[in-house]
């Protein structure tokens, strides 16, 4: 970085020149030169991965619940709904910018109702969107990071759609079955799976991903009942919950992943739907910078290995500036 030098700011690589040798020319050397706080002129790169609050999965013959929407910018790996990575923030020092972690959507409360649709998290300019919610009995899926999945009656309701870049649909619920099933919901990595006649749909893979330093897959959906005999649907990798099979099973999505909750079946109603994972902020910079968060208002740590600090945000709304 460069310094003050008798006035005048030694020569040094600038990422926002706009010389073919990459230095100070002798504008912006006035520009900063006249400037209170001048190294607001330089340019820091911010690494993200945002994952969105998890939908929940619905009850009575239910869907499972879609993943959060699964945005990341790390070289070499993936963003949800098959997307490349993203281009990293551009941030500029002792400026605030708002961080949110989605919370995961509530299970179904009542007969028959849908899960709640999760809640989206944000960096910046980067919003990734909330997992859709998983159908209650013979419902169609909500919309969202991914997509919730539909539940049986006489027919199928529809499935929910993932958003482009973020995540998958959620899978349909065979009509009529026998054993009134329920797809399961999409995750970031794969669709939802269709239910069978017997057997509720499991939930759509996540995405792994190595910002902090080891390899963690994140936003899995959730799984999808069944009311008779058959099995509930598998929670998806990386935090989906299971659906409940019969009388038995069951589970929410793991919190800081963004996965789906699974879905209830009527043989244990008046228990609700199982409730989505909350989402997850994760920001990696260079260990040359401190973060700070004015006024509070968020959860986080910070570690840092192999000259980058990553900061990890697991619940809360605020702001973060770097200096």
């Amino acid at each position: 970085m460069p310094r003050w030098n008798g006035g005048i700011i030694g020569v040094a690589n600038n990422p926002n020149s706009t010389t073919a040798s990459g230095v100070w020319s002798l504008t912006e050397q006035f520009k900063a030169e006249a400037a209170s706080n001048w190294p607001k002129f330089v340019a820091i790169n911010v690494n993200f991965l945002v994952i969105a609050g998890g939908g929940g999965g619905g009850n009575n013959s239910a869907a499972g619940g879609g993943a959060g929407g699964y945005r990341c910018s790390v070289t070499g790996e993936t963003s949800g709904g098959g997307a490349s990575a993203e281009t990293p923030v551009n941030i500029t020092l002792s400026t605030n910018y708002t961080v949110t972690v989605g919370a995961g959507g509530a299970g179904g409360l009542t007969n028959t109702n849908p899960g709640g649709a999760g809640s989206n998290s944000v960096f910046a300019t980067i919003t990734s969107t909330g997992g859709g919610s998983g159908a209650g009995y013979s419902g169609t899926g909500g919309n969202g990071g991914s997509g919730g999945g539909s539940a049986r009656d006489s027919t199928a309701g529809s499935k929910g759609l993932g958003t482009a870049n973020q995540g998958y649909d959620g899978g349909t619920a065979f009509a009529a079955s026998t054993n009134f099933t329920g797809g399961g919901g999409g995750g970031a990595g794969a669709v939802g799976a269709n239910s069978t006649n017997t057997n509720g749909g499991n939930g759509g893979a996540g995405v792994s991903s190595s910002i902090t330093g080891s390899a963690v897959t994140r936003g899995g959906g959730g799984g999808g009942s069944s009311n008779g005999s058959g099995a509930g649907g598998s929670g998806g990798s990386g935090g989906g919950g299971s659906g409940v099979g019969d009388t038995s099973g069951g589970s929410a999505g793991s919190a800081n992943t963004g996965g789906g909750g699974g879905g209830q079946s009527n043989n244990n109603y008046p228990v609700s739907g199982f409730a989505g994972g909350s989402g997850i902020v994760v920001l990696k910079y260079a260990d040359t910078l401190t973060i700070s968060n004015p006024g509070g208002g968020l959860t986080f740590s910070t570690s840092t290995s192999g000259g980058f600090k990553t900061t990890t945000f697991t619940a809360g709304t605020g702001n973060v500036s770097w200096s």
